[in-house]
């Protein structure tokens, strides 16, 4: 798709944010409406992240045309609503391109662009490096100035509010623009408020409050009532008491799509020393009906037509991995009322709308918090409930010393559905479930299931949901099933695998999804098949029988060779003396990009032709 300067005229003029900042204020307006038209007709035909840069748009134009950046710095908390931005900054004629293998990163990223300081992708991480960039813009003394824009599903995060709290003792010159689309509060959002939040922003406003602390702060008792009358007057017309007492200049909420007075806003704080907090109300998909509906659906769309307002649904009819889950949650729970199933707000990507709904007293979504979401689990656990708890694998990484800590170390009986596991695809190296299989492995008393199909997953989620002795994880991919027939549900042995095939001279162990492409590469090769099924506890008088009848063994999984399942073949047959040869096919010891899930593994050898010539090439060295 080619930019066209006629059907979008102001937007023509602002091709970079030196030529933005030229525009008179009266033309922003107009150029936020093209901005949006502009997002709308790209994302609509290459796919990608939509309702959140709606919703931003005129918070963007407003923050490039205030601050000088890239030498101001603007961070943006997760980044999919970063689109509008990378427009602004000399991406605009390659915005069809983005989450597509070697076109645009679907965040901002450091070695895209000057304009991206902070590679991001997961959530709350935005306040914690500004600050650190702020204190070095301060030693540095140049007059740098540093904004970060979070969004109030992010601000729930411990991170956030650990930062905020260090950059209130520390009073650093930082600015926090909380963008809200969904609090309670956008009745106060209005003319009035706005003209509250100027003056409020303003010099002599800002004089009257640092002067009048400076002239009573011989008397306490005076000072102290005059805190308590200011304190008690702002909350009356602003929310912002817990953000001052975190050391906060509170302002807000402002009208996020009053480009003129968020531009007028923005121009008097940007002069205010010390930690400034501004607080803004949007609409999430704004200026498309569809998107402002329901911003869920229309949160990462694939392409569609924007006449018509419709999403294309799935063609092959088959249930995600996720959906699979679903079921069996609420399978499980119409028979048992001791289940507990907790997420750190995935509700919509992990399979549990339904759920949700038909057991909400079962049902926990703590927000984005998953420390919280693992330890308030150990918590279930402890208190004789049986907690599931839903995430996906990078997100999981977030909470590893609570699975350690809270979870394992007291053999606690809760169940980790990993959804995501292995490659993601478009959203590149911050959602690539590479590492967890990994970073599980390690860890005394983890149960860890790699299912093969829909069927195996049911399976060992039962499984892991009557396994009373520990922790354990089902692991599973993104994207739909095979079709495998669902049998009733049976605990599976624990740590058994099942030969599939018999062959001669190889032998391939496979965990995990992967199994059709080895079935291919097994026949291929007259090689026995294997489905280990279990990472932990390995199958090891198979791998030792196999060992001892083969010459060769292949173990294939889509996560990270490096410490992976494969790891752990190694690690038996060296404790055994077992001289046989093996080959580890996964991951290798890099951050994967972006790309379909179906192009990377071709990259990566990890289709069946790739797994067959990874071994050919293997065995002729």
């Amino acid at each position: 798709m080619s930019f066209e300067p006629a059907k979008y005229p102001t937007l023509a003029l602002a091709s970079t944010v030196q030529e933005l900042r030229l525009l008179p204020k009266e033309s922003l307006p107009k150029l936020c409406d093209e901005l949006r038209q502009y997002l709308l007709d790209s994302v609509s035909r290459s796919s990608g992240h939509f309702a959140s840069g709606l919703g931003v748009v005129e918070l963007t134009v407003a923050l490039h045309y205030v601050y000088n950046t890239p030498f101001d710095h603007l961070v943006w908390d997760v980044g999919h609503q970063a689109y509008p931005h990378k427009i602004l900054t000399d991406r605009r004629d390659r915005i069809s391109t983005i989450r597509q293998k070697n076109g645009l990163h679907p965040f901002p990223w450091r070695d895209e662009s000057k304009f991206d300081v902070l590679n991001v992708g997961h959530s709350s991480t935005s306040i914690s490096a500004g600050l650190g960039m702020a204190v070095a813009a301060g030693k540095e003394g140049k007059g740098r100035r540093t904004a970060c824009v979070i969004g109030d599903g992010a601000i729930t995060a411990g991170m956030a509010f650990e930062a905020m709290n260090h950059a209130g003792d520390i009073k650093a010159d930082l600015l926090v623009v909380l963008n809200d689309n969904e609090m309670s509060i956008s009745e106060n959002v209005g003319a009035l408020n706005n003209r509250l939040a100027q003056i409020l922003s303003g010099k002599i406003y800002s004089r009257l409050r640092e002067g009048g602390k400076k002239v009573l702060g011989s008397l306490p008792p005076i000072k102290e009532l005059v805190k308590r009358t200011e304190e008690h007057l702002k909350g009356m017309v602003v929310p912002g008491t817990l953000f001052e007492e975190l050391g906060f200049n509170y302002i807000g909420p402002v009208d996020g799509h009053d480009v003129l007075a968020l531009v007028q806003t923005l121009i008097n704080m940007h002069a205010l020393k010390g930690p400034q907090f501004l607080h803004i109300m949007t609409k999430k998909g704004k200026g498309y009906a569809p998107a402002e509906k329901d911003p869920i659906s229309w949160h990462a769309v694939p392409k569609f037509d924007p006449a018509s307002g419709l999403l294309p649904k799935s063609a092959d009819g088959l249930p995600s991995y996720s959906e699979i889950f679903g079921h069996w949650l609420s399978e499980t729970a119409a028979e048992d009322s001791k289940l507990m199933a907790v997420t750190p707000a995935m509700r919509e990507g992990s399979g549990m709308v339904s759920f949700s709904r038909d057991y909400p007293q079962q049902y926990f979504d703590v927000a984005i918090a998953e420390q919280h979401a693992v330890t308030f689990a150990a918590g279930l656990a402890i208190g004789g409930y049986k907690p599931v708890v839903a995430i996906y694998s990078t997100f999981l990484q977030r909470a590893y010393d609570q699975l350690i800590h809270d979870v394992a170390i007291q053999k606690l009986q809760v169940l980790f559905a990993i959804d995501r596991g292995g490659i993601v695809g478009a959203d590149g190296q911050t959602h690539q479930g590479a590492f967890d299989i990994a970073f599980l492995r390690c860890i005394p008393n983890m149960v860890i299931m790699t299912p093969s199909d829909e069927n195996e997953c049911r399976q060992m989620l039962f499984t892991g949901y009557h396994h009373s002795s520990g922790p354990s994880a089902v692991r599973y991919p993104r994207g739909t099933g095979t079709g495998a027939l669902l049998e009733p549900l049976a605990s599976l042995p624990l740590g058994k695998g099942c030969v599939l095939s018999r062959g001669e001279k190889l032998a391939i162990l496979n965990f995990g999804t992967l199994l059709p492409e080895a079935r291919t590469a097994a026949e291929a090769l007259n090689a026995t098949l294997v489905d280990m099924r279990f990472v932990k506890p390995l199958d090891e008088a198979l791998i030792l029988k196999l060992a001892g009848s083969h010459e060769a063994l292949i173990t294939l999984e889509e996560g990270a060779i490096k410490g992976g399942a494969g790891s752990g073949v190694n690690e038996l047959l060296m404790a055994k003396r077992q001289p046989v040869p093996v080959l580890n096919i996964g991951l290798p010891d890099e951050f994967i990009p972006q790309g379909t899930q179906d192009e990377i593994r071709v990259d990566y050898q990890l289709d069946a032709a790739g797994i067959q010539q990874q071994i050919a090439n293997w065995l002729t060295q």
